[in-house]
């Protein structure tokens, strides 16, 4: 029991870790060049589960890279939804000029 507890412990401070060091990427949003919905994945490269249009604001739980590939794990109001491409969500502070997702280089506009 006491492993049990123990392993529940290190699982909870990973995940305020993890919220804390993304919180510093500020507010998140879908920035699609292409125009059409962002796919969300069930993993990188996987199965899509659903759509999300330009603009949707989204908080980053996880990223992967994948050769040069970057991938994010994003939620919406709190709710887990998948992976998406990272070149394709921009993050930046309020009042703050837009940057690219972490790893990505910013888009000329």
């Amino acid at each position: 029991m006491t492993s049990l507890l123990h392993g529940a412990a290190v699982s909870a401070c990973v995940v305020l870790s993890a919220s804390t060091a993304f919180a510093a990427y500020g507010r998140c949003s879908v920035d699609d060049p292409t125009g059409t919905p962002l796919n969300v994945r069930s993993a990188p490269n996987g199965a899509i589960l659903t759509t999300l249009a330009n603009g949707t604001e989204v908080e980053i739980v996880d990223e992967m890279r994948i050769g040069a590939k970057h991938w994010l794990f994003v939620a919406r109001q709190g709710e887990r939804l998948g992976w998406v491409f990272g070149a394709y969500v921009v993050c930046g502070q309020p009042g703050e000029a837009r940057k690219a997702a972490p790893g990505q280089p910013a888009e000329q506009r």
